[in-house]
């Protein structure tokens, strides 16, 4: 991008008002009058305002010339002196929003019979091209796009370029850069060129398993590409990649299976892989010199390089991912894309920033970037173009990958309008599909009635919250190391609790009895901050065979919950990041599944996988409506430190009769009184079964310390 010398610049801040800043170095910053010029075309510019800045005189002012955008218009003073009208913050007004709003699904690049199709939105733009790359000679050449309706760029060569490199040039305030296209389903290594590729040539995938009637029917597991393969003894030859995990029957030295066997045995049914869109911080061809989650988005419809047996392929990436995706299908494993479109990884260099620069993001009321991310940039999803852009590409996963869901990344950034079009979106191409979302209230510019918040879960219906306050009622808050909850010994919590825990309302103070349990997502550990084993053993140093019990009881809570649990991959073995709350760039050595522990902890992983086909079993801790939790449950006890659950009359959900839960978070062992009946015994502490390990039991039974307890009668 070349600079421009500029004597003082002029800005198009709305339809029919400009604002023009002369610095007090030119003329004092003084000038009685400016007018508008498009070639022989002259229109007065009315001042309505001047104010004082630091370094500049502001002069705001009107005219009625309609602007035609793709022009270069120039502004001229009292002196005779010009400068060119720049775009300014006219892009960020709902009639620019509705001037240039494009419907059609063809942007980018696309094999036509004739020829290749190359198509961008740049409506601010003055002169778009295409640059495109023979790879193998090298060889680039230039072709002009034509400008259409609605901001489009637009050029169909005659030729075939399957295999080329392309990129976008794009000329803007007099500026030409250079853009890869946000919508390039395929890239060159490290994301340098877009890749024309012939999506027909690629695997195609059959019909995903059926979806669920109710999300309360999933069991959530996360995890990680590199995670779930990296570390020395999983077995795994193709470490860290896509291909990594779809080997099957892989083991330890001792036996114990690992990787993708290990997953399936769990039994859970979705598995929430984090982002594997492409993404910044990871070299493609040295990967393992550096480690990210993948939280750095660069482009969104293309799969991460890194994970691929050779990233220099474009087409690589792509079947190898949708052989993951079609392997875990064949296993009756749902997959759901852990997706982040409220940031991009760097603003200033993003395709967005470049082909139509101010639009793609939010700014406050001074000109500045908002931040509510944390990272530098908010993604303005109100904007027609954006929330279009966000739709396009989670229909584009669906048909092309056949996921199974998608969970927002700070979903609390995005508006009400982009999620509920999302929504509609997922319904008419994979109904059933799984939605949830980070419902944080962010500190973004946008207005808090408009925000994809937990505070507005009614209003979208369909999707799910992760439940913090469930997480941080079970184990304390996530962002204080030491404040424990129910399960790590703080007492006063049990009502709440059993609230929580029936699926009662994400929102802070509603009335008791508003139910949304099929809205939850119960968990008390993810990726982000401390994992359960390091923060209760901050907590409990030296109780190691206590905090087993501790966390075991924890994890029960979340996979008995009336709600949709959600596993942090490897939580059933105690995993560790050995103290490190946040690691998204951590070593593998500290991300890694230690299959060490997997052997170490395998009577824990049966005990949880027992719980796991419980719940699967006993369709009652799937209940979704608050009709139907309300007719079988009743609250035997929610005090000191025991919380136990009648379910009566439960027949037409199982097996049982009736099913009776308690959760017992006290430190000694403790007589409870069973209501009527011939009760036997599911699980204790030490033992879980899906048939009564013992039967005939008395009315009055001790239940151990730290402990599940689940009795039955026929």
């Amino acid at each position: 991008m070349l600079s421009i010398s500029r004597k003082f610049d002029a800005y198009l801040d709305d339809m029919f008002q400009l604002t023009i800043l002369l610095p007090y170095s030119y003329f004092d910053g003084k000038s009685s009058s400016f007018s508008l010029c498009l070639q022989e075309h002259k229109w007065d510019v009315h001042i309505k305002e001047v104010v004082c800045l630091e370094e500049h005189m502001k002069y705001i002012c009107e005219t009625n010339a309609i602007i035609q955008f793709g022009q270069t218009y120039e502004v001229i003073d009292d002196r005779g002196m010009s400068t060119d009208l720049q775009i300014g913050a006219v892009i960020r007004t709902d009639h620019f929003d509705e001037l240039f709003y494009y419907e059609g699904n063809d942007l980018g690049a696309n094999i036509m019979a004739n020829g290749t199709l190359f198509k961008v939105w740049a409506p601010t733009a003055t002169a778009v091209k295409v640059r495109y790359k023979q790879p193998l000679t090298g060889k680039v050449k230039e072709e002009p796009l034509i400008r259409g309706e609605n901001g489009i760029w637009s050029q169909q060569l005659t030729q075939n370029l399957e295999g080329y490199y392309y990129s976008f040039l794009v000329c803007i305030n007099l500026c030409w850069h250079e853009a890869v296209d946000p919508y390039a389903k395929a890239l060159s290594v490290n994301s340098e060129w877009g890749v024309v590729v012939d999506l027909r040539k690629t695997l195609q995938l059959n019909t995903p398993p059926p979806p669920f009637s109710s999300p309360t029917e999933a069991i959530i597991y996360e995890v990680h590409v590199r995670d779930l393969t990296s570390h020395p003894k999983s077995g795994v030859k193709q470490k860290g990649k896509y291909l990594g995990l779809i080997e099957t029957n892989t083991k330890t030295v001792n036996g114990y299976s690992t990787a993708f066997s290990y997953v399936k045995e769990l039994g859970v049914t979705h598995v929430e892989l984090l982002p594997v869109n492409d993404f910044g911080g990871v070299d493609e061809l040295q990967p393992s010199k550096s480690y990210n989650w993948g939280y750095n988005p660069l482009f969104f419809n293309t799969p991460e390089g890194s994970y691929s047996s050779a990233p220099a392929d474009p087409y690589a990436r792509i079947n190898e991912l949708k052989r993951v995706i079609h392997h875990f299908h064949l296993h009756d494993l749902r997959v759901i894309l852990d997706v982040v479109y409220n940031h991009v990884y760097i603003q200033e260099t993003s395709s967005f920033e470049k082909i139509v620069p101010g639009y793609y993001f939010r700014y406050d009321s001074r000109g500045f970037p908002s931040n509510g991310t944390g990272v530098g940039n908010d993604l303005a999803s109100e904007r027609k173009m954006v929330r279009k852009f966000i739709v396009d590409s989670v229909a584009y996963w669906l048909k092309e990958y056949k996921v199974d869901g998608f969970r927002f990344d700070l979903m609390g950034n995005l508006d009400l309008k982009t999620m509920r079009e999302v929504k509609e979106t997922v319904e008419r191409i994979h109904p059933g599909a799984l939605l949830l979302g980070e419902g944080w209230d962010l500190p973004t510019t946008l207005p808090q009635k408009m925000k994809a918040i937990n505070g507005n879960s009614r209003q979208l219906t369909g999707i799910s919250f992760f439940h913090d306050r469930f997480r941080d009622c079970l184990k304390g808050s996530t962002f204080d190391l030491k404040e424990t909850g129910f399960t790590l010994g703080k007492k006063g919590m049990e009502k709440e609790i059993v609230s929580l825990f029936i699926g009662h309302s994400i929102i802070d103070g509603v009335k008791e009895g508003d139910l949304v349990a099929r809205q939850s997502i119960n968990y008390v550990e993810c990726h982000d901050n401390y994992t359960l084993w390091d923060k209760i053993s901050a907590i409990y140093p030296n109780e190691t065979e206590l905090n087993e019990k501790r966390h075991r009881l924890a994890s029960c809570m979340v996979l008995l919950s009336h709600g949709t649990p959600f596993l942090h991959g490897g939580q059933e073995f105690f995993r560790t990041k050995q103290g490190v709350e946040n690691s998204y760039n951590s070593p593998d050595a500290i991300n890694w599944f230690d299959w060490n522990l997997r052997e170490k902890n395998d009577e824990n992983i049966e005990y949880l996988k027992t719980i796991i086909a419980l719940r699967k079993q006993q369709k009652v801790l799937q209940l979704d409506s608050r009709e139907q939790i309300t007719k079988h449950l009743l609250v035997f006890q929610a005090a000191n430190g025991i919380i136990s659950l009648h379910y009566k009359d439960i027949r037409e959900f199982g097996q049982w009769n009736d099913l009776f839960i308690v959760f017992h978070a006290n430190s000694e062992p403790q007589n409870i009184q069973l209501p009527e009946g011939n009760w036997g015994v599911l699980v204790n502490r030490d033992q879980a079964a899906l048939t009564p390990i013992k039967r005939n039991l008395e009315h009055e039974v001790e239940v151990e310390a730290l402990s599940v307890n689940i009795f039955c009668t026929d």
